[in-house]
Parts: C-alpha cells; structure tokens; sequence
C-alpha cells in the first residue's frame, strides 16, 4: 500500500483505539447497545438450513435478563466463566450477559473432552461453568465448579427484571481469556482486553473487507480465537450481521449454506477449502470475498478460489496472542496485488519485521497490538518478546521481500497445525502417558497424506515391559485422547518405538520424528 494510503488507515485504526481503549468503556455497549436495535446481529442457521435472524435489539433485551440471573448465581465483575455451548442463539446471549456484568468470558471448544476443559477450567480459577445438557457430562467430573444449564437459566431470565447497569472495565480491563498450548506446560491464558477491539475491527475493516450489504459467514468455531474474535465479536462492535451454522463443518453442509444464504464473503481456515475442492459441487458459488487463516495457504487453493468460488482466496496471519496482524488486505484502500506464497502485508495498526528469523511486531510502532503477558505466566511472557521489550516474537520463523510481504517458512516451537486448529504436542502426550502400556510418547505433526488437514497427529510410544504394540493397543491410545482430552487431537497414527530421539540433556528431538526418523 502507498503512503498516503497507509496514513489514512493509520489514523483510522487511531480513532477506533481513542473509543475501545477508553477508561469508561462497557463492552456491553460497544458491542451491542449502542448500534440500531432494528438491525440484525446474526442469522442463525439450524443443521436443516431454517434460520432465524436475531437483531441488535433482541440481543440487548434478553442479555439484560439473562445478567439478572447469572449475577443471582454468583456471577460477578472479574470472575472467569468457562462457557461451553455449541453456536446457538443461547452462546450470544450468554456471552453479552457476561460482559454486562464484568466477568471475564473463557471459551471452551464443544469437541474437548473432559481433561481439555478441566485444564482451561482450573486455569482460569473458574468457580462457574455455562454448559447445556449435549455437553455436561464432559463438565460434571471437574471438582469445585457450580455447573449451569442454559436452558434453565434462559426459562429463568423469561420471567427475570432487566439489569439496569453495563460494567464499564475500560480499556485495559480483559473481558474474553483464551488459552493456546505450546510445546511444553500446561495452556497459557491470554487475557484480552477491551481495546483489542480496534484490532479487530482493522481486521474486519481493512482485511476481510466486510460491507453493509455482504452476507458475511465466519465458519470457524466460537471455542477458538478465530471465530471468537472474527465470526462473533468483531461484526457485534462493527453492527454487522454474522450467520452462524450450529453444525460442524462438512463440505455439502459447508455448500448448501453458501448457497441457501447468498453468502457473499467467506472465512475459514485452509482445510476447509481444500475439503470443498476435493469433495463439494461449488458450481454457482459466486463469492464477493474469500479468506483464510490457521495455517499457510497454499497457490492452488487461491487459484481454486479463482476458478470454482469466485474470486481468489486470500491468506491471513495472526495467533491467538495477537489477532490478525498479517494479510493478503481484500478493501482496495490499501489491499495490493497477490504474491504466490506471501500471507501479505502489516495490517493498519501494526508494523512488522524479521527478528533472529521469526515473525515480530513491532511494540512502540504497533499501536493496534494489545497483548501484555499471559495470565500468571511472567517466564513465558518473557519468552514472546525481546529482552529490551522492542519487539513481540511470534516463534513462527518466516521471511519479508523489499515490498512488506511476508512468508512463513515454519514453526520455530512445536506446535501442531491440523485443520486449522494449534494443538500442543505437551497436551496430548499428558493424556497417552496416563495409560499403564506407555512408558514415553512423543507427538508431532507430519503432512497430511490426504491434503486436506495440512498436518495431523501422530504419536511415537515407548512401551513399558509386557505390552504388546499392536492395533489393538493404537485404538486403545487413541480412544484415549479422543475420550479424555478432544476429539479433534488425537494422534490419526500410533508408532511403536524402542526408544526416542533426545538430545544429550534428555529433550525429545521432534525435528528427527516430523522427518519419520524413529
């Protein structure tokens, strides 16, 4: 983009901070009331394709009874509430409610197993969890937590009196705290303050390109950073409209929605174009804009884009620390022209660089970036930025050409990318070595041999004397994970091992094993 053109953004993203970071600010009304209570917030669409529309003022009215009834079972400003529902008219409401209040919202994937949710529960120091009956038996065996039923509390805010206040936390307050799973540790909170809302609002703005007359759908899930920030909280502060499909994604279900709904501009991670091109009649789908992110985006899928959805796919980056921070910029103010493999340009708000090979922000000259340290976690907070605090470091290694655009080359720690999603090898070795058969296991993610995932699971297990490593045993690991821990990391190969590769201090070499080295 040319200088001129990034100046106007720049001041742009400015007067979006001077509102979102102001010391008054209530997300409640950011979010919700301050917009036309006529206007609709979001069309949600049941997995038989009926759809209602919910509008800004049904949201504000039954958030307003629903803050009566979570603060009547405790609920207070600060408290950390896990919240565990499907994308449901029920999600919204209790979301906006939480704000009211001042609590601070922890998402929670519908596909984790208890031991994912129990580690985000016990993290946060939650004392409440919101669920519905599909989830609560994966919620009930965690000690200490007052288990709520959505449906109960929503028959209790019927006859409920309105809350009459919206907390106002400013803009240093958090009202939203992700975990992300690394390499090692259990997952680090990532509180996420009220003005991280002007970094949302850039990426909607500027990347995504979202107009007053689009039929925007965001398919990634609400339980993670992506869709939380982009397909939920970014059109609310915007007064957009979202859809949001209560099913998981399949390519004909992913199909029928784009084209019941005249969906005119589309964001999913990569895997899910990749499945549409493989597996889906996308005849007649005539996308205004398309984008991507979770992984690297690969040419073909944009010319994909080109040549069966419409128009091309564009790739985006950011991490759950930071929101979206790199991109392939769709409004043509400051959007430029393709480069085969770049993820694009610093987005408004933001300028980027190359630090010892990774990926950074730079702190002083990226007003837009909000993230300060995670929760508890000052060693690893450490670890994200420079020793002179100049610059935060993304631990993806990558490279910038003369022009801005970047490239991402790897990972610099050992984080899985499988259909969009981070899995931390550490989160799913701590579940396999539970079980009696396994001595050691090492997780890493390798190709995808479909090329449809990107990366998928697998595990190397050393055994412990008087077990056998057979299928029998793999499924057995594997039911494991998928029961104890989530569904969507359980390793899709078990590999039977006499022994791992670590170096001379004892660290496993997962290089040596992504390379089929056993």
């Amino acid at each position: 983009m040319n200088d001129e053109a990034r100046e106007s953004a720049d001041r742009q993203v400015a007067d979006w901070l001077d509102v979102y970071g102001a010391p008054d600010a209530s997300v409640a009304n950011l979010l919700c009331d301050r917009h036309d209570r006529a206007a609709v917030a979001f069309t949600l669409v049941e997995p038989d394709l009926s759809a209602t529309a919910m509008t800004y003022g049904e949201l504000a009215d039954e958030s307003r009874r629903m803050a009566t009834v979570l603060a009547a079972h405790g609920v207070t400003r600060g408290d950390r509430v896990p919240v565990l529902l499907g994308k449901r008219r029920a999600l919204v409401i209790t979301l906006v409610a939480l704000w009211r209040t001042g609590a601070v919202h922890v998402p929670l994937f519908t596909a984790f197993a208890t031991g994912a949710i129990r580690l985000r529960v016990e993290g946060s120091g939650a004392q409440i969890v919101v669920t519905d009956a599909s989830q609560r038996d994966k919620v009930d065996p965690i000690d200490a937590v007052l288990v709520l039923d959505v449906d109960d509390l929503v028959v209790e805010a019927q006859s409920a009196e309105p809350a009459n206040y919206d907390a106002a936390v400013g803009g240093d307050g958090a009202f939203v705290q992700l975990y992300t799973s690394g390499t090692t540790g259990k997952p680090k909170g990532v509180p996420v303050p009220v003005r991280a809302l002007a970094s949302f609002q850039a990426y909607q703005h500027f990347s995504l390109d979202v107009a007053v007359d689009d039929v925007f759908w965001n398919a990634a899930d609400p339980g993670w950073a992506y869709g939380l920030y982009y397909a939920v909280i970014t059109p609310l502060v915007a007064g957009r409209t979202s859809l949001l499909f209560n099913a998981g994604f399949t390519p004909d279900s992913t199909v029928a929605v784009l084209k019941t709904f005249g969906v005119t501009n589309f964001a999913g991670a990569p895997t899910m174009y990749r499945a549409l091109r493989a597996q889906a009649d996308t005849t007649d789908i005539g996308l205004r804009r398309a984008s991507s992110a979770g992984e690297p985006l690969t040419p073909d899928i944009v010319e994909f884009g080109r040549t069966r959805l419409g128009c091309e796919v564009r790739d985006h980056y950011g991490q759950t620390e930071i929101g979206m921070v790199i991109g392939n910029h769709w409004n043509t103010e400051v959007g430029m022209p393709l480069k085969p493999g770049s993820m694009g340009q610093a987005m408004p708000g933001y300028v980027a660089g190359i630090v010892d090979g990774q990926i950074a922000i730079d702190v002083k000259a990226s007003p837009a970036l909000w993230f300060t340290g995670y929760d508890a976690a000052p060693e690893k907070t450490a670890d994200r930025f420079t020793d002179d605090g100049a610059w935060y470091l993304t631990a993806d290694t990558g490279k910038v050409d003369d022009e801005g655009y970047f490239s991402f080359t790897a990972r610099d720690d050992d984080v899985i990318l499988a259909a969009g999603y981070r899995i931390g090898p550490f989160d799913v070795e701590s579940v396999m070595v539970t079980h009696a058969s396994v001595a050691e296991v090492a997780v890493v993610g390798r190709p995808d041999p479909e090329g449809i995932r990107g990366e998928v699971v697998e595990a190397f297990v050393v055994l412990n004397t008087g077990f056998a490593g057979d299928d029998a045993l793999a499924s057995e690991l594997q039911a494991v994970v998928r029961d104890e821990y989530s569904k969507h990391a359980y390793p899709r190969t078990v590999h039977f091992v006499e022994s791992l590769p670590k170096t001379p201090s004892g660290k496993v070499q997962r290089f040596v094993l992504r390379r089929g080295g056993e």
